[in-house]
C-alpha cells in the first residue's frame, strides 16, 4: 500500500516556530504517531510524507530513512499536497491519505477503511467520515436520494442547507492509485480559498461511476486534528485517558486515571499500583506487584516484582531488583542497578552505581561511579568524590562494609569486605577488610574562648 501523510501545514494558531506536526502528544511528535499507525496497517507500506513549513527540520527531527519525503512549496491546498507525492506512488497498490496533525486514529479504524475500499467487485474510493454535533468548519458529506455519497462541500462554500448536514469528511481516504492520479490532474482552484481541494476528487469519482464508500471510527476523537495549543492539550488528555483505560484493563490499579502521563511504552505486569501525578517516559517496565507512589518521574527503567518507589522519586535509566525500595525524594540516574531488597532512601542520589542484595543508603547521600557489594550500610551525609575536575573515578565498597555518616570516599578507592569507616572519615587510601578506619581531626576544647561581641555604636 501507498500511504501519503500530509505534514506541510504552518499551524498559524499554534503561534510557534516549531512546525505543527512536531508538537508532541505523549512526549513524541504528532507525526510520529501517524507514522506508527500507518505501519501497523501495512508493515510493507510505502510511506510518503509531504512536508513544507519548517523545511528540513521535519525530516531531520523524525530521522527515519525508510520514509520518502516530498516537499510542498508553495502550499496550495490538500489536493496540491498529494500531487507532490504522485511520482512516488506505486500504481499496483491502493493509496491511503493521512494527516500529520491527526495523531490518534486507531490502526483498526484505518484497516476498516481499507476494507471498505477493496471489498467490492471493483476497487473504489473510501472516505472516513464522522457525525459531529457541531460540524462547523468541516466539509459536509452530500448524499443523493439513494443514500450514496455524491460530493463533499467545504464549509466556506456551503449554503445553509448543506451546513445543516452533520456527517463530515475527516480527509482520510483510500483510493485506487491510477484513478487518484487522474483525479488529481483534474482538480482546479476555483473556490473561496483559491486552493486545490483533495475533497473534489469525490465528485470526479462519482462522474466516472467509481464506487464511493465510507467507514466510521469507533470514537469521534480518532479524527480530531490539532490547530491550536488548546486542541493539542485536549488530545493529550484524550490519549492519556485511553492509555489509562488500557492499563486498568490489563490489571493495573490507578489511584486516579485522570492524573497519569505516559510518554512511551509502559509495560506492566498484574497488580501494579500507580498513585497520582506520575510521569513515565521512554521505555518503562514494571514487574508484578510494583508500587509507584505519587509524583514520581520514571524514564527508561526496569523495576522488578515487589519493588516500591515512594513519593517524589526520579528514576532515569536505572534497574531495580525484586523487593527494592526507593524514596521518597530519591534520584537514580543512568547506569544505576539496584539488587534485590536494597533500600535507597530520601534525598539519596545515585549515578552509574551497582548496589548488591540487601545494601542500603537510607538518607542524604551521593553515590556515583561505584560498585557496592551486598549488605552494605551507607550512612547519612556520605558522598563518593568521583570527579577530579577532568575524569571520573570508581569507588568499590565490598560486601558487609559499614560506612559511617558524613564520610567522603575520594575515588579511586576501595573499602574492603567487612570494613567499618568511622563517621566523618575522609578516605583517600584503601580501607582494609574487617578493620575500623577513621580519619578525622582530634577533638579539642579551647578554654576561656568567647564569641566575638557586636561593637556598640
Amino acid at each position: 500500500m501507498n500511504i501519503v501523510i500530509l505534514a506541510a501545514g504552518m499551524g498559524r494558531r499554534m503561534r510557534s516556530s516549531l512546525p505543527k506536526v512536531l508538537h508532541p502528544i505523549a512526549g513524541r511528535p504528532m507525526l510520529t504517531h501517524v507514522i506508527e499507525s500507518a505501519r501497523r496497517v501495512s508493515t510493507a507500506a510505502r510511506i510518503i510524507v509531504v512536508y513544507g513549513h519548517g523545511g528540513e527540520n521535519v525530516p531531520q527531527t523524525i530521522g527515519d530513512d525508510t520514509l520518502i519525503w516530498a516537499l510542498q512549496a508553495p502550499q496550495l491546498g490538500t489536493g496540491h499536497a498529494v500531487m507532490q507525492a504522485v511520482a512516488s506512488l506505486d500504481e499496483s497498490q491502493a493509496t491511503m491519505v493521512l494527516y500529520g496533525d491527526v495523531p490518534l486514529t486507531r490502526p483498526e479504524t484505518l484497516a476498516r477503511l481499507v476494507s471498505a475500499a477493496t471489498e467490492g467487485p471493483v476497487p473504489g474510493l473510501a472516505l472516513l467520515t464522522v457525525e459531529l454535533e457541531d460540524p462547523t468548519g468541516y466539509g459536509r458529506i452530500v448524499r443523493g436520494a439513494d443514500g450514496r455519497i455524491e460530493r463533499i462541500v467545504e464549509h466556506r462554500d456551503a449554503d445553509d442547507n448543506t451546513r445543516a448536514i452533520r456527517e463530515v469528511n475527516t480527509g482520510i481516504l483510500v483510493a485506487p492509485t491510477a484513478s487518484l492520479k487522474r483525479w488529481l490532474a483534474g482538480l482546479d482552484n476555483r473556490n473561496a480559498q483559491g486552493e486545490y481541494y483533495l475533497t473534489d476528487i469525490v465528485a470526479l469519482a462519482v462522474a466516472e461511476a467509481c464506487p464511493v464508500s465510507h467507514a466510521q471510527p469507533d470514537d469521534v476523537w480518532e479524527t480530531l486534528g490539532v490547530n491550536s495549543r488548546a486542541q493539542l492539550a485536549e488530545l493529550e488528555r484524550i490519549h492519556q485517558a485511553e492509555i489509562a483505560r488500557q492499563l486498568m484493563d490489563a490489571g493495573v490499579s490507578l489511584a486516579d486515571p485522570a492524573r497519569i502521563d505516559v510518554r512511551g511504552p509502559l509495560m506492566c505486569a498484574q497488580d501494579v499500583s500507580i498513585d497520582v501525578n506520575c510521569v513515565f517516559e521512554g521505555e518503562v517496565e514494571l514487574g508484578q506487584g510494583v508500587s509507584i507512589g505519587p509524583n514520581c518521574v520514571i524514564r527508561n527503567a526496569q523495576i522488578a516484582a515487589g519493588a516500591q518507589v515512594l513519593a517524589f522519586t526520579h528514576i532515569d535509566g536505572a534497574r531495580l531488583g525484586e523487593g527494592a525500595r526507593v524514596g521518597p525524594y530519591a534520584r537514580l540516574r543512568p547506569g544505576t542497578v539496584l539488587g534485590a531488597d536494597t533500600h535507597v532512601g530520601n534525598f539519596v542520589e545515585m549515578k552509574n552505581t551497582r548496589m548488591d542484595v540487601g545494601s542500603k543508603a537510607n538518607h542524604l547521600a551521593y553515590v556515583g561511579d561505584a560498585q557496592v557489594g551486598a549488605r552494605v550500610n551507607i550512612g547519612a551525609g556520605t558522598i563518593t568524590c568521583n570527579y577530579d575536575g577532568v575524569n571520573k573515578h570508581q569507588t568499590v565498597i565490598e560486601d558487609d562494609a559499614f560506612i559511617g555518616s558524613d564520610t567522603q570516599l575520594v575515588a579511586p578507592v576501595r573499602v574492603g569486605r567487612g570494613a567499618t569507616l568511622g563517621a566523618g572519615t575522609t578516605l583517600t587510601r584503601d580501607a582494609p577488610a574487617d578493620q575500623l578506619t577513621v580519619s578525622r581531626a582530634r577533638q579539642m576544647t579551647v578554654a576561656g574562648w568567647s564569641r566575638p561581641q557586636r561593637k556598640k555604636s
